[in-house]
């Protein structure tokens, strides 16, 4: 069995970054990867303005708490600002631009009306108070967002800010996915009380469609597959048309139903590969025409474990993302495991109260209810057993599904 880091890196270096990019509105843009770099055509905030409602001043004027100042103008967001007099103060508004001449910003709590037309500063400000500059969120000329950085929302705001109605971003990955096995049951299609012996619900397709789409790739559903060798390279052959990838769930072991391994052979070329981790063992990558292949195992744990630990990354890469994978935090762990594996493990665990980790009790690779309970994995080493305390290697599911 190959261990996980070399799988990946060798997985990564089949990955070319898609050369089509697509104009789209900044408003559909969040998740999508940035094409090219965004430098800003303006500063901002483009003028100095006022972090506070309150009144503009010039400091020189307010030498001790308690002066009293004519107020000379009004400046609301958007107004414009006229030349601030000496010995006046300007009643100014949140956002608006800061009038020539002042240097500070008294805050409405910190003053009191002082009859018509005039004000009373309660406290001596400090210069540049609640002033806030041209340029301070944003110099003209600043690369805002580097090319291959995947757009959260508020990155999408920051574009917005410096004028950005439209982004070019990388073109969505086309991916087809299908299931093999005549166990196989559509949701809808056969009541859970007429469901034959040994067939189930069709979960994988489900969760791999949304992990998929919110990686920003375009879908196209094959639906099951039989588990026969004709049906499966008609699959294939239909998928590699005009897809980047071919993204199965089942039929990757070397079983007699098992037609993936040689329906792809017969196509193009396949490497089955052997993965140090659990759970998720077996994994086939290769390619069917111009479209890159993926067979993920059948158990629904496996699957969603495999995909987002090499189809992920794999995926992300193709649409240049400069960021492949999260960041794994150190937490302390609410529970004892004492059986030590020789593979890599990916524990399903819960965040508690208490800010350190509970662990779903049944591991095994076909409840896919701890995939749903769970916030997080467990990155746990080859050999490693773990007592209640132990510092452990936690990696968030919010990043890895976003």
């Amino acid at each position: 069995m190959r261990p996980l880091d070399d799988a990946l890196a060798e997985l990564l270096a089949h990955a070319r970054v898609l050369e089509d990019t697509q104009q789209v509105a900044t408003f559909d843009a969040e998740g999508r990867v940035l094409a090219a770099d965004l430098v800003s055509a303006l500063q901002v905030p483009p003028q100095d303005n006022s972090s506070m409602d309150g009144y503009a001043v010039r400091c020189a004027d307010v030498g001790d708490a308690g002066v009293v100042l004519p107020v000379s103008q009004r400046i609301p967001a958007g107004a414009p600002a006229q030349p601030l007099s000496a010995g006046s103060a300007a009643r100014i508004f949140t956002g608006a631009s800061i009038p020539p001449g002042a240097d500070a910003v008294v805050m409405q709590e910190d003053t009191e009306p002082a009859g018509e037309g005039a004000v009373r500063i309660l406290r001596v400000p400090a210069m540049a108070q609640w002033i806030r500059r041209s340029g301070e969120d944003v110099r003209l000329g600043a690369v805002v967002l580097a090319r291959g950085e995947r757009l959260s929302a508020a990155a999408v705001g920051l574009a917005a800010s410096i004028g950005m109605a439209e982004l070019q971003v990388a073109r969505r990955p086309r991916v087809a996915l299908f299931s093999t096995g005549d166990e196989l049951v559509m949701p809808g299609e056969v009541p859970p009380e007429r469901m034959k012996p040994g067939a189930i619900y069709n979960s994988n397709r489900f969760f791999l469609s949304a992990m998929l789409r919110r990686l920003g790739c375009e879908v196209r559903d094959f639906g099951i597959v039989p588990d026969r060798r004709d049906a499966t390279v008609a699959a294939l052959h239909d998928a590699s048309a005009d897809n980047d990838l071919i993204l199965t769930s089942g039929g990757v072991s070397v079983g007699e139903e098992d037609h993936i391994k040689p329906a792809v052979e017969q196509l193009g070329k396949l490497d089955l590969w052997q993965i140090a981790i659990k759970p998720g063992k077996p994994f086939a990558y290769g390619q069917v025409g111009a479209a890159h292949f993926m067979g993920l195992p059948g158990n629904p744990v496996s699957s969603f474990v495999t995909f987002l630990l090499l189809v992920r990354p794999f995926l992300l890469k193709l649409q240049g993302a400069t960021v492949l994978a999260p960041v794994a935090s150190q937490l302390a762990a609410d529970f004892d495991w004492p059986r030590a594996d020789k593979r890599r493990e990916f524990l399903r665990v819960r965040r508690n109260a208490q800010g350190t980790l509970d662990l779903f009790p049944n591991q095994s690779s076909g409840v896919l209810t701890s995939a749903a309970w769970a916030d997080g994995l467990v990155d746990n080493p080859p050999g490693r057993t773990i007592a209640r305390g132990d510092r452990v290697s936690f990696i968030p599911l919010a990043e890895l599904l976003a």
